[in-house]
């Protein structure tokens, strides 16, 4: 971290704080300056015994003076947890990685503009994530910096021009490991019905994703370039992608993350009316 002396507090200590906290110790941010606002017993004992982090059950003059808020609750939980926070962090910078919930509703329920918008996905517990970021106008360059240096302890990020963009993030990137894992589940069904055990399908095609999203990020060609180099007219990869768009996986594919598009504006307004 450029700055040792930031005090950070987490509303919400659950798997993507936990996620976030690991990776500012691992990089240098003392323990002592986090704090976690966290109700549950459970979630505040696995805070303690992996972090040495001694949560709180609710909100209170401890907050004061931080630098910065990461609000990692359940969208419907928002705004009620918002209430006894607000009179202690508004000079703080504050960054939600809670679905649904527009920066406006944030911003007022909190009382200032210093707030990001978030959406994270699930490899971001091993480091491996990738967040979409959306700064409200109160956000300066320096802001800009010290959210870049919590979110890259997650993985990448990308900074988003307007806000609705946030809503095909979720769609792409925030749902996209449950494609990738039910790709993985059809793949392992399809190795084990033509006579490999389960063992060794789900092996190969776990690493066949690893591999081939490794040679993506590699390479400077497109995917339908890199795919066509790996399917030769009339052999085995060209009968599997023929019965593919036979079946208009593609479009159907398509209509898929824009049912989770709308999805997600839907719970935008269900979440962030007052």
């Amino acid at each position: 971290m450029s700055d040792p002396t930031l005090r950070i507090a987490f509303i919400g200590g659950g798997n993507m704080a936990s996620a976030i906290i690991g990776g500012l110790i691992q990089r240098g941010l003392p323990a002592s300056q986090i704090e976690v606002v966290e109700p549950f017993p459970e979630a505040q004992q696995a805070l303690q015994t992996k972090f040495g982090i001694t949560a709180h059950a609710q909100a209170g003059e401890f907050l004061r003076g931080v630098g910065m808020v990461v609000w990692a609750v359940k969208p419907q939980t928002f705004k009620e947890a918002a209430a006894p926070v607000q009179a202690h962090t508004q000079s703080a910078l504050h960054l939600s990685v809670a679905a649904g919930i527009p920066s406006a509703s944030i911003a007022r329920w909190l009382g200032t503009d210093r707030v990001v918008r978030s959406m994270p996905n699930t490899p971001a517990l091993i480091g491996q994530g990738i967040t979409g970021l959306f700064p409200r106008p109160g956000v300066t360059p320096q802001d800009r910096h010290r959210i870049e240096e919590v979110v890259a302890t997650t993985g990448e990020f990308v900074w988003l021009e307007r806000e609705e963009q946030i809503d095909t993030v979720t769609a792409l990137s925030g749902s996209g490991p449950a494609y990738v894992f039910y790709f993985l589940e059809a793949m392992t069904d399809a190795g084990a019905s033509m006579g490999l055990t389960r063992e060794q399908a789900y092996k190969l095609a776990v690493q066949t994703f690893r591999g081939a999203s490794a040679l993506a990020h590699a390479s400077s060609e497109p995917p339908d370039i890199l795919r066509q180099r790996v399917t030769s007219k009339g052999g085995t990869t060209h009968a599997a992608i023929s019965s593919l768009e036979a079946h208009q996986v593609k479009p159907l594919f398509v209509q898929a993350l824009q049912a989770a598009q709308q999805r997600a504006r839907e719970l935008g307004e269900e979440f962030g009316r007052d």
